[in-house]
């Protein structure tokens, strides 16, 4: 199959000195893309219609993704040999006004092949962008097209620390905060949450927003490691 080549350098990212300005490295989408499965409530993930009280950023570190579950087949494309990411969008979630979040708010289609390829050097994998758009994009009122339009300008607009360095010493979540603070003077260390795995491993950060997309202090109890928990970086290729 023909491929289009698509390449993002930046200075910064993953195994590289400086500020990260592009969060794909590699990227390399087949000219086809994969036909998604639909995604739809259940039991488990049921349908609710909430108002909105507020919004997550949610950033993935890929290579900790792919260490942990490089193997799923819906992760081939982001861990394969033709694509080298840091960062990589996860979704634009609404949050509620209390502890329980809008989810499935309406049927939808299978997206078009062309809103697909347009995201996946943001959110590559065709399968998570069909679930953000079925779980969290029917509850806001914009098109798909707006919807990931909106998710990508936030998520291009963030810049990262020196992940190569900081990879390599002693770290805790809030000294990590307070780093990726320094490299966007518009998000504070407290509009910041850390995810780790329970090896203390870099797994996402989640970015809090209100209505009108401004960042926020995070409110209390949302998730997250504690300031004094240990922090390590994966930076892939088997090195730690």
């Amino acid at each position: 199959m023909r491929k289009r080549v698509l390449r993002f350098a930046g200075a910064g990212l993953a195994l590289l000195p400086g500020i990260a300005s592009a969060q794909a490295l590699v990227c390399r989408p087949a000219g086809g893309v994969e036909r998604p499965r639909p995604d739809l409530p259940d039991a488990r993930q049921p349908r609710r219609i909430l108002p909105i009280g507020a919004y997550t950023l949610a950033l993935t570190w890929n290579p900790g993704l792919c260490r942990a579950n490089g193997s799923d087949p819906e992760n081939r494309f982001r861990c394969g040999r033709d694509a080298r990411f840091g960062f990589t969008l996860h979704g634009l979630w609404p949050d509620g006004v209390g502890k329980t979040w809008p989810q499935y708010c309406a049927g939808t289609r299978i997206l078009p092949p062309a809103q697909i390829r347009q995201m996946l050097c943001t959110t590559p994998s065709a399968q998570l962008i069909q679930h953000e758009w079925a779980k969290h994009g029917t509850c806001t009122t914009m098109s798909p097209a707006a919807f990931f339009g909106t998710a990508k300008r936030l998520y291009d607009a963030v810049r990262y620390p020196d992940m190569d360095r900081l990879s390599r010493g002693d770290l805790t979540v809030g000294q990590f905060k307070a780093r990726f603070a320094a490299a966007n003077p518009g998000i504070p260390a407290h509009a910041i949450r850390v995810t780790v795995t329970k090896e203390d491993w870099l797994d996402e950060l989640w970015l809090c927003l209100d209505t009108r997309l401004r960042y926020e202090p995070c409110r209390p109890g949302s998730g997250g490691a504690a300031d004094g928990n240990p922090l390590k970086i994966w930076r892939g290729g088997g090195r730690r």
